[in-house]
């Protein structure tokens, strides 16, 4: 890969962070010698639940006839994982493959532990949305990984509730305040929604949607902009909902949450894509009663969404076998098969824009039968997913937003100064690391 000035700054700053006298300059090399001849076998670390049949089919298939065999082997997920592969790599010893969240591929790519596999992945790029894919280049010409699968954000409503209220589906945030107030002084027991600070990557995507790049560089520094005007806009309104009560204020993921849904206490919910299979478990005696429809828009001409969670395939530059490796990732998230077997076994929503629209996707999900266009509107919103722009130390903006804003969302104080800590403490922590910030 190009020696990017971003590369160079990130790999010195994280070398800093940890007490290494050097990293390794750059994670380029294919690792496969011209050479080399006969079987090739690959270690993959993943959290997703049947990976091991969906593998098979590779094992059986391609990789037979390649003579490649991957073997699963089965991790916990998040910063956990995250952990354990720079705990591998900085032996040498971390596997081929390994699944990462998108937020956590800059640390991982700080750490020189995953290999650029831009010229081993053929025309991948085609298969998704370029918001999509933006989050695994990390705004260079770099490929860090493959798109495994997406969280398109989207508007989840009660129709019948809607209906019985008189209440229009919003289109745009003010419209979506405008049906919160509507709604409470119709019946003052019950919430549009609530405003969660348990969830970081809820508001994270709503930034992202509204324009947000949290992280980004400036010359040889990192600039870090999680209160920039997006952000801000995003945490005045809901800030401003919450203060005036017009919305709930309590965490989602609780008995108290479940019990709201699940009774119509609280009538809509801005999740993601993924959203069904929680309300399934959530508010099972509403199936049925719910729709779902685009994520309201902060002017009437934007279409655009943001994205709550989401993972990819990455090669580590420990791999000796980085192009079967990459073929294999590839493979993986972008042949029909693959795809298949990925949703059917471990329930995923694909990242691969073919396959939000066939097999397992040809019906709703069984929660909302009557909404027989659930697949093709959510293949649509993804189209439009937002770029993103992650940094080395999301954990610890992630941990002061839920400190910060669950104690705004619970004194109903100012989210703005919530947000400023959550500024504050990420750079903090950069600096404290080594990092360069751009003031």
């Amino acid at each position: 890969m190009p020696y990017t000035k971003r590369r160079r700054l990130v790999t010195s700053a994280v070398a800093v962070a940890l007490g290494a006298t050097a990293l390794a300059a750059c994670g380029s090399g294919s690792g496969d010698s011209e050479t080399e001849s006969g079987p090739v076998s690959l270690t993959y670390w993943t959290w997703t639940p049947g990976m091991d049949k969906v593998v098979d089919l590779w094992n059986k298939g391609p990789g037979k006839k390649d003579q490649v065999t991957v073997t699963v082997k089965k991790q916990a997920s998040g910063d956990t994982l995250v952990t354990k592969i720079l705990t591998a790599h900085k032996a040498g010893k971390a596997p081929d493959l390994v699944q990462a969240e998108y937020q956590a591929l800059p640390t991982l790519v700080s750490n020189d532990a995953l290999a650029d596999i831009s010229k081993n992945v053929g025309d991948a790029k085609g298969s998704f949305a370029d918001g999509v894919w933006q989050q695994t280049t990390l705004g260079t010409d770099a490929v860090y990984a493959v798109p495994q699968d997406i969280g398109p954000m989207m508007f989840y409503y009660r129709e019948d509730l809607f209906k019985e209220y008189g209440l229009t589906v919003p289109t745009t945030w003010d419209e979506f305040a405008q049906t919160a107030r509507k709604l409470k002084k119709a019946a003052p027991d019950k919430d549009l929604t609530t405003f969660s600070a348990n969830d970081s990557g809820l508001f994270a995507g709503l930034a992202q949607q509204a324009g947000a790049k949290w992280w980004t560089t400036s010359g040889d520094q990192w600039k870090v902009s999680i209160n920039d005007a997006a952000t801000q806009k995003v945490a005045r309104f809901w800030g401003g909902l919450v203060e005036e009560g017009a919305i709930d204020n309590q965490p989602m993921y609780t008995p108290a949450w479940n019990k709201a849904l699940n009774t119509g206490k609280q009538i809509a919910w801005v999740s993601a894509v993924w959203a069904p299979g929680t309300l399934t478990t959530a508010a099972p005696e509403t199936k049925g009663k719910w729709a779902m429809a685009p994520l309201p828009q902060w002017s009437a001409n934007e279409n655009r969404t943001g994205s709550w969670g989401g993972s990819s395939t990455a090669v580590t530059t420990d791999s000796k076998h980085q192009e079967a490796a990459a073929k294999f990732a590839a493979w993986l998230n972008t042949d029909s098969a693959a795809l298949n077997a990925l949703a059917k076994e471990s329930g995923i929503y694909p990242a691969a824009k073919n396959a939000q629209t066939s097999g397992a996707f040809l019906k709703p999900p069984a929660y909302f039968s009557d909404q027989a266009d659930f697949y093709t509107k959510a293949a649509d919103i993804s189209e439009t997913t937002a770029p993103s722009a992650w940094g080395p130390n999301v954990n610890v903006a992630y941990t002061t937003f839920k400190d910060a804003f669950g104690a705004a969302a619970k004194n109903k104080s100012d989210f703005g100064a919530a947000l400023d800590k959550m500024q504050d403490d990420t750079v903090a922590d950069m600096k404290k690391q080594g990092f360069e910030v751009a003031e």
